[in-house]
C-alpha cells in the first residue's frame, strides 16, 4: 500500500507499544524504532512509483521478531536503471566494518549529494551502523523497466545488550 507520514507514524506506534508489552529494554525499542523509521522513510522517498504516479511511496513493510531477533522487511518497486548502483552501494555496506561506516556516513554527510527525491544515501548506511548484520536484499524482475527491490534487516536484542555490557566496562574501566 502507499506509505504516508501517518502511516509511518502509526507502525512505529503499534510496534512500541508491543515492545512495552514484552518488556523490551530501552536500548533495544531505539534500534527498532530507528531502522522502521528509514526503512519507511526510503520506501516513501525512493519508490519508483512516486515518480510514475506523484503521489506517496508503495510498497510493502513487515516487522516482527522470532526468538531474539527482530526483522524488518520492505519491499518496493525501483527503476533498474538505479538498480545497479543500489546494489552497488549495499554491497559495500556490506563488506564495510563497523570503523568503515562510521567513515563512509561522515564522508556522505560531507560530500554526498542529494537525489532528486532528496536522499544522500545515509539511510542505508546508518541502518548498517546501528543493526547486529548485513542487509540482506534482493532485486526480483517487475517489468521491463522495473524490479522489485526487497530489503531484511534483522536486529539481534542479544547482540545489543552485549555490546551495552560491553562499553559499561569500558566506561568503568576508564574510572
Amino acid at each position: 500500500g502507499e506509505f504516508s507520514h501517518q502511516i509511518t507514524k502509526m507502525f512505529t506506534s503499534m510496534a512500541e507499544d508491543d515492545m512495552d508489552k514484552n518488556h523490551e529494554e530501552l536500548s533495544v525499542k531505539r534500534k527498532v524504532y530507528h531502522v522502521m523509521v528509514e526503512t519507511l522513510q526510503n520506501m516513501n522517498k525512493h519508490s519508483d512509483e512516486i515518480a510514475e504516479q506523484g503521489s506517496i511511496g508503495k510498497g510493502l513493510f513487515m516487522i516482527g521478531k522470532k526468538d531474539e531477533t527482530y526483522y524488518v522487511i520492505t519491499s518496493n518497486k525501483v527503476s533498474r536503471d538505479k538498480q545497479p548502483e543500489l546494489e552497488n552501494m549495499l554491497e559495500k555496506i556490506n563488506a564495510a566494518s563497523k570503523d568503515e561506516l562510521k567513515d563512509m556516513y561522515r564522508k556522505q554527510i560531507k560530500e554526498g549529494r542529494i537525489s532528486a527525491k532528496g536522499g544522500a544515501g545515509l539511510g542505508l548506511i546508518d541502518i548498517a551502523r546501528k543493526t547486529t548484520g548485513k542487509h540482506d536484499f534482493h532485486f526480483l524482475p517487475y517489468d521491463e523497466e522495473n524490479s522489485f527491490f526487497i530489503l531484511k534487516v534483522e536486529i539481534n536484542t542479544k547482540r545489543i545488550r552485549k555490546e551495552i555490557r560491553e562499553f559499561h566496562a569500558m566506561q568503568q574501566n576508564k574510572s
